[in-house]
C-alpha cells in the first residue's frame, strides 16, 4: 500500500492556483493561496471557497440505524428530524472523546456520520463494531463525495445564484437535496469558521464544475479559495474546538465544556450508549471538581502561543497548557485557547502569563468565543 497522500478532485485546480500544498491526515490539501491573513479577513468580511473532501463520510442505514447511533454516540441521533443534522461526539468506553461529529438525517432509515479525516478509520471501525446486534449498516462513503464549502456573509447571496434551492428555508444545522450549477448536492448549512455559509457534498466527478461555477459566481462578491490554514484560525477564533488539540482521548465532553451534546435522559436502548458510566462520573466531577477548564486567552505583548506552550500564574507555578494558539487577524492580536486550572479560569483573572520559550508573556483570560458574527 502507497503512504503518498491521497489527493481530493480537486487537486488540479489548486495547483493550478498556485496553493501551498500539505500533507494533513494523509491528504494532500491546500494550505494557502495567498496569505492566510487575506483569505481570512475575506471569509470575515466576504466569502471563502474551500475544499474540504477530506472529510470522512460514513453512512448508516436500516430500521435499527437511529438506535445503533444512540447506542454508539452520545447525543440523542434518534430525535433528529429529517432534514436536520446534529453536532455530538463518540467517545471510548472510559468517556475519551475518539471523535467529533456532524450526523445528517437524510430520511427515517439513513443517516450520514460526518467524521474529521484524521479519525475517519477509527470512528468507521467503532460504528462497525457497536453495529453487532442492530439491524443496521454501516457504509464507507469516503469515496462517494466531495466536500466544498462557501463561507463568509456574502455566501448566501453567491449560492442563491447558481441554486433553485430554498437557501433562506435552510436553517443552521440543516441539510437538503438540491441542485446547485447543474450539479446533484446536498446542501448543508453548519460551517467551522463563525460565518454563515454552506457546505456542498457531491460526486468527486462534479468537484470541479462546482467550483468553477462557483468561483464565477463570486468574483464581484470578492469570494476567493481559502486553504486550512485560515480555517484553522478562523475556527480558533469562533471558539471550535479541534480534535488532537482541544479533543483528545485524555479529555471527555465535560473537561471541554461541551457536556451538553451527552444526553443521558434518552431512552432509546434503555437508556444505555457507549461511555454512559464514566460520563456520568465526569459530569459530576465537572460540577463539584473540575481538574482544569478550556478557557481564552488574550495576549498583551506580540509573541504567539503554539500548542503545548505551559500557562503559568505570576510565580512560574504552572497551571494549565495551551491547546491551540495563533495571531488573530480580527482581534489584531494573539490569541490561544487552553486548559487551566479551575481558580484561574474565570475571566478577567489576572497574573496569567504562557511559557513562550522561556519568556513568560502576560494574557488576559476571557470567555470563549473571541469572535461572534452580529446576526
Amino acid at each position: 500500500m502507497s503512504d503518498a497522500p491521497r489527493r481530493t478532485a480537486l487537486d488540479a485546480t489548486h495547483r493550478a492556483l498556485g496553493a501551498t500544498m500539505t500533507d494533513f491526515a494523509g491528504w494532500d490539501m491546500p494550505l494557502r493561496y495567498s496569505s492566510e491573513r487575506d483569505e481570512h479577513v475575506a471569509v470575515r468580511t466576504r466569502a471563502g471557497l474551500f475544499d474540504l473532501s477530506h472529510m470522512g463520510e460514513i453512512t448508516v442505514t436500516g430500521p435499527r440505524a437511529a438506535d445503533l447511533l444512540d447506542y454508539a454516540l452520545v447525543g440523542n441521533i434518534g430525535g433528529v428530524k429529517t432534514g436536520r443534522a446534529r453536532y455530538t461526539m463518540i467517545c471510548e468506553a472510559e468517556g475519551g472523546i475518539l471523535d467529533d461529529l456532524i450526523v445528517y438525517r437524510l430520511a427515517d432509515e439513513e443517516y450520514m456520520v460526518v467524521a474529521n479525516a484524521s479519525n475517519a478509520q477509527v470512528v468507521l471501525d467503532a460504528l462497525t463494531d457497536r453495529a453487532a446486534g442492530f439491524d443496521a449498516v454501516v457504509r464507507d462513503d469516503r469515496d462517494a463525495y466531495a466536500l466544498i464549502a462557501v463561507q463568509g456573509p456574502e455566501s448566501p447571496g453567491i449560492l442563491k445564484s447558481v441554486t433553485d434551492a430554498d437557501l433562506d428555508g435552510l436553517k443552521y444545522y440543516a441539510g437538503l437535496p438540491g441542485t446547485v450549477a447543474g450539479v446533484d448536492a446536498l446542501i448543508a448549512r453548519t460551517g467551522y469558521t463563525g460565518e454563515d455559509g454552506f457546505e456542498l457534498f457531491v460526486r468527486p466527478a462534479d468537484a470541479v464544475t462546482l467550483w468553477e461555477a462557483l468561483t464565477e459566481a463570486g468574483k464581484d462578491a470578492g469570494l476567493v479559495p481559502c486553504g486550512l490554514s485560515c480555517r484553522d484560525t478562523l475556527r480558533l477564533e469562533a471558539g471550535m474546538p479541534l480534535y488532537g488539540h482541544e479533543l483528545t482521548t485524555a479529555t471527555t465532553p465535560f473537561d471541554a465544556g461541551l457536556g451538553r451534546v451527552v444526553k443521558f435522559e434518552k431512552t432509546t436502548n434503555d437508556g444505555d450508549f457507549v461511555g454512559r458510566a464514566a460520563l456520568t462520573a465526569a459530569a459530576e466531577r465537572a460540577e463539584t471538581n473540575p481538574p482544569r477548564k478550556l478557557v481564552g486567552l488574550v495576549a498583551e505583548g506580540r509573541r504567539v502561543p503554539r500548542a503545548g506552550y505551559p500557562v503559568t500564574a505570576a510565580d512560574g507555578t504552572v497551571i494549565g497548557e495551551v491547546t491551540s494558539g495563533a495571531p488573530s487577524p480580527t482581534l489584531g492580536k494573539p490569541i490561544a485557547i487552553a486548559y487551566v486550572d479551575a481558580a484561574y479560569a474565570t475571566p478577567g483573572t489576572e497574573g496569567v502569563r504562557v511559557d513562550i520559550r522561556g519568556s513568560h508573556e502576560p494574557y488576559e483570560v476571557v470567555a470563549l468565543p473571541f469572535y461572534k458574527r452580529q446576526k
